[in-house]
C-alpha cells in the first residue's frame, strides 16, 4: 500500500511558481529521500503535502484518501506529523511541555504512555524533562522535534532537514533513531540535502530541481550515477 501519493502537484507563493507538476510517492514502512540544493522545492513539497502551503493544482493522497487542499489540522489528523527544519520549538517551554502540546487534541492518548515512549528513544530528554527547551543543544532540539512527531497514533512522519547544523556524532544517534522508526512500521520522507546521510537510511530517492523531479532511483542507481551527483547535489561518491 502507498502511504503517500503525490501527483502532478503545482504551487505558488503569489505569483512565484515553486513546484511544477511534481510527483512521487512513498510505500507504507518505507523511508524515501527527496533530495536537492537549497532552494530546490524540498520544503515546499513538504509544506503542500502537510496542507501548510495549498498547491493550486494536483493530487495528494494520504494512505489513499485525498487530502489536497485539506487544512493542516485536517492532515494531521490523519497521522501525519512534520518534523521542521529549524526545529519550531517553543524555548520557554519546558521539553516535558513542548511534548505535552503534541496530544493536544487526542484525548484518547494517555499523556505518561506516549512521554514515556519517547524519553525510551530518547533518554536524555527524560533527563531534561524540566528544563525550557532554551537550554537545549542543537541535537537536543532535533531529538525533542522528533520525539513530538511520534506522540499519539503517528503513520506519516515529513522529515525536512534533520542534519542540518548538526555534528557527526549527533547525526549518527539521529540515523538510529529513524532506523527505528522504520521499524516500527513508521513511513519517511525525508528532504535532505546531506547525500551520505540519505545514503544511510533510505529506501529510494527522488532529487528535486527548479520545483521539478530530475531523478528517482533505488540506492544503486543513484550511486551508479555520479553526473546527477555533481550537478544536482554537487557532490560525488
Amino acid at each position: 500500500m502507498k502511504a503517500l501519493e503525490v501527483d502532478n502537484v503545482e504551487t505558488y507563493y503569489g505569483a512565484s511558481h515553486v513546484l511544477h507538476g511534481l510527483s512521487l510517492e512513498v510505500p507504507q514502512g518505507r523511508l524515501v529521500c527527496l533530495m536537492g540544493r537549497n532552494g530546490a522545492g524540498k520544503t515546499t513539497t513538504i509544506r503542500s503535502i502537510m496542507g501548510m502551503t495549498r498547491p493550486a493544482r494536483g493530487s495528494i493522497k494520504i494512505f489513499g484518501e485525498e487530502v489536497a487542499g485539506s487544512r493542516a489540522h485536517a492532515i494531521y489528523a490523519r497521522g501525519v506529523r512534520i518534523v521542521p527544519q529549524g526545529w519550531h520549538i517553543f524555548p520557554m517551554l519546558s521539553v516535558e511541555e513542548n511534548l505535552h502540546l503534541a496530544l493536544i487534541g487526542q484525548s484518547s492518548c494517555d499523556f505518561k504512555e506516549e512521554t514515556e515512549k519517547a524519553y525510551q528513544m530518547f533518554p536524555i530528554l527524560g533527563e531534561r524533562k524540566r528544563q525550557k527547551a532554551r537550554t537545549l543543544s542543537g541535537g537536543e532540539l532535533q531529538m525533542l522535534a522528533i520525539a513530538r512527531a511520534i506522540m499519539g497514533p503517528t503513520r506519516l512522519i515529513l522529515m525536512d532537514e534533520p542534519s542540518e547544523g548538526l555534528a557527526p556524532v549527533i547525526l549518527r544517534q539521529i540515523g538510529k533513531t529513524v532506523e527505528e522508526l522504520k521499524a516500527r512500521n513508521i513511513t519517511i520522507l525525508l528532504a535532505e540535502q546531506n547525500l551520505q546521510f540519505a545514503l544511510n537510511v533510505g529506501d529510494y530517492f527522488y532529487i528535486i530541481d527548479n520545483g521539478a523531479i530530475v531523478f528517482s532511483g533505488d540506492k544503486i542507481s543513484l550511486l551508479a550515477n555520479e553526473e546527477v551527483q555533481l550537478r544536482y547535489l554537487g557532490v560525488g561518491l
